[in-house]
């Protein structure tokens, strides 16, 4: 029988390591996750406790959470949460950080494997022996109407007029998994892209919400893009976007099929094959991780 200060001891242990949550903290060019791993924690997620953890003034600070692995077989799935707690059906640099810390935390060994959200599947390859850069299959593009989805008769959203606060817009929609609202314009701005995000976000044509790109083309090689994202606002660079972007650019015949897309925070190499599936080549950054404090967590709990 253990001594009573040592099994008050171990059940504090035990408490802790109950209540104890730990999250990892890495960057896709500026836009910034919380990788929350269910294995490893004890919380249930809700729109709510993602909303805190995501507040930067309150909270750790993030642009979203990814959620995962969620573990079936062979199968690896995440589940992406935006900082308002709503789920997006993908994200392109989530997936790159979500890669990172599966390598990081040693659940993959293998150079090429698959991780599956709510928007399907991306076929990942780790390109340094870090995993700190990696290529990502993101999927097939869709311009038709009801894959974004965008109301009206069906119809490929190419080059069509739009009006957003009043103002008309020559806008490109397409689904890569999620939806996306890319204008090409000939100067671009954080200010005017959340002048514009604000009321296309929420546009009664998108019954599901839209993500906003505004695009210069620089030449058949060079496009940038400033991103309003849905659920989270304006952010220093969006994966997914970036491949709505270049596939928008390709399919108006403004760019060859591989180019680079620059955002703020960095530089992103796409591809788009002969399938229209788009390849998406990248840097993701390790932060470190991060132990939320008792007090925290218990706020975090509280929160249904």
């Amino acid at each position: 029988m253990l001594p009573v200060s040592r099994a008050v001891e171990q059940t504090a242990d035990m408490e802790d390591i109950y209540m104890r949550i730990v999250v990892e903290k890495y960057h896709g060019l500026g836009n910034d996750y919380l990788v929350y791993d269910p294995n490893k924690n004890k919380l249930k997620l809700t729109p709510s406790n993602v909303q805190l953890m995501c507040n930067r003034n309150f909270g750790v600070g993030a642009d979203g959470v990814l959620e995962g692995p969620i573990l079936d077989g062979e199968q690896i799935s995440m589940v992406v949460w935006n900082p308002d707690g709503s789920v997006a059906e993908k994200s392109g640099n989530g997936v790159r950080i979500f890669a990172k810390y599966l390598k990081d935390a040693g659940y993959v060994q293998k150079k090429d494997f698959t991780i599956s959200s709510q928007g399907g599947e991306a076929a990942i390859h780790y390109l340094n022996e870090e995993g700190t850069r990696l290529k990502a299959s993101m999927g097939k593009v869709s311009f038709w109407s009801d894959d974004v989805p965008v109301e009206g008769p069906r119809r490929e959203i190419i080059n069509e007029t739009m009006v957003f606060g009043r103002i008309p817009y020559p806008v490109t929609c397409l689904s890569i998994g999620n939806p996306h609202c890319v204008i090409l314009m000939d100067e671009i701005s954080k200010d005017l892209v959340c002048r514009i995000g604000r009321y296309s976000e929420s546009a009664k044509q998108f019954p599901e919400k839209i993500n906003t790109q505004i695009m210069k083309v620089l030449d058949r090689t060079h496009i940038q893009t400033e991103v309003y994202e849905r659920g989270a606002g304006y952010t220093l660079a969006s994966g997914s976007g970036c491949c709505a972007a270049a596939a928008a650019a390709y399919r108006l015949g403004l760019t060859d099929p591989k180019m680079f897309v620059q955002m703020p925070g960095g530089t992103l190499e796409l591809e788009i094959d002969g399938e229209g599936v788009v390849h998406m080549t990248g840097d993701v950054g390790y932060v470190g991780t991060i132990k939320l404090g008792s007090h925290f967590t218990e706020q975090l709990r509280a929160l249904k």
